[in-house]
């Protein structure tokens, strides 16, 4: 389906935000998950799907939007993936997060296109990421008063629920790195982490799916999330800027050695 059917279907998107019925020329070439996750992302932003409110269903959506299930369901991941909706439970519906920050859409977009033109390499983009996550870390521990870390700590344990499911663990593991970031209370920094991320995140944890024994890397992921969160909370930001880095800088070289995009 393309961006432009997508757009103009007025009963696609009618019963989500009515007036989004035309979209920029440069969305063409976007894949239609980003295109379905920008509409409800847009609801959201605009207050039309409120904090608290139930986003529907999987078929629901599909039909509405009239393209599968498998795309309306990483158009949801990438909802939550931004912190914008939560899942409360294994069957429960996702809910609406009150959006806390503003959207990272055109500072995405941007990077993407000089990453392409090749006026950004790569690599400077993983060594910005890492810099910046280690600065929110820091910037949480160090912050007065003492930031609630209740989300972060949520997403450890949503990771260990997560068991074999992987992409429930994909989903807690950004999220823990986005509540990391959050609890700094610099909102410049979180944009800024979250647009960085999303620009080289086609291929974010997706060493786990080639494993043939994931567990054990799982739970040293884990560990390590556990002891940054530890290092926040202690009020050690050396510890935890050290930390974050070693852990990213981990993923980044389990990533090279099969040679995959960056996470």
């Amino acid at each position: 389906m393309t961006a432009a059917r997508l757009w103009s279907d007025k009963a696609a998107v009618r019963g989500i935000i009515p007036s989004m019925n035309t979209a920029p020329q440069s969305l063409e070439r976007r894949p239609v998950y980003e295109q379905v996750a920008d509409v409800l992302r847009e609801a959201i932003l605009s207050g039309e799907l409120p904090p608290g409110s139930a986003l529907p269903p999987e078929r629901e959506l599909s039909e509405r939007f009239g393209v599968g299930r498998t795309t309306v369901r990483e158009a949801l991941r990438a909802l939550q993936t931004n912190g914008l909706a939560v899942a409360t439970g294994p069957t429960s519906p996702l809910r609406v997060v009150a959006p806390d920050a503003l959207t990272t859409d055109p500072l995405r977009d941007t990077l993407v296109h000089l990453m392409r033109l090749g006026r950004v390499p790569l690599d400077d983009l993983i060594g910005l990421r890492i810099a910046l996550e280690g600065a929110g870390a820091e910037q949480a521990a160090t912050r007065d008063p003492r930031p609630d870390l209740t989300a972060a700590r949520d997403q450890i344990a949503f990771m260990r629920a997560a068991g074999t499911d992987l992409e429930a663990f994909k989903i807690a593991d950004l999220r823990f790195h986005l509540e990391i970031v959050r609890a700094s209370g610099n909102e410049a920094l979180t944009i800024m982490m979250l647009a960085v991320r999303d620009t080289v995140s086609k291929a974010l944890l997706s060493h786990l799916e080639a494993l043939a024994r994931p567990q054990p890397v799982i739970a040293q992921l884990i560990s390590e999330h556990e002891a940054i969160l530890q290092a926040v909370t202690d009020g050690d930001g050396e510890a935890a800027r050290h930390l974050s880095g070693e852990h990213l800088r981990g993923c980044e070289e389990l990533r090279r050695r099969y040679s995959w995009p960056a996470p």
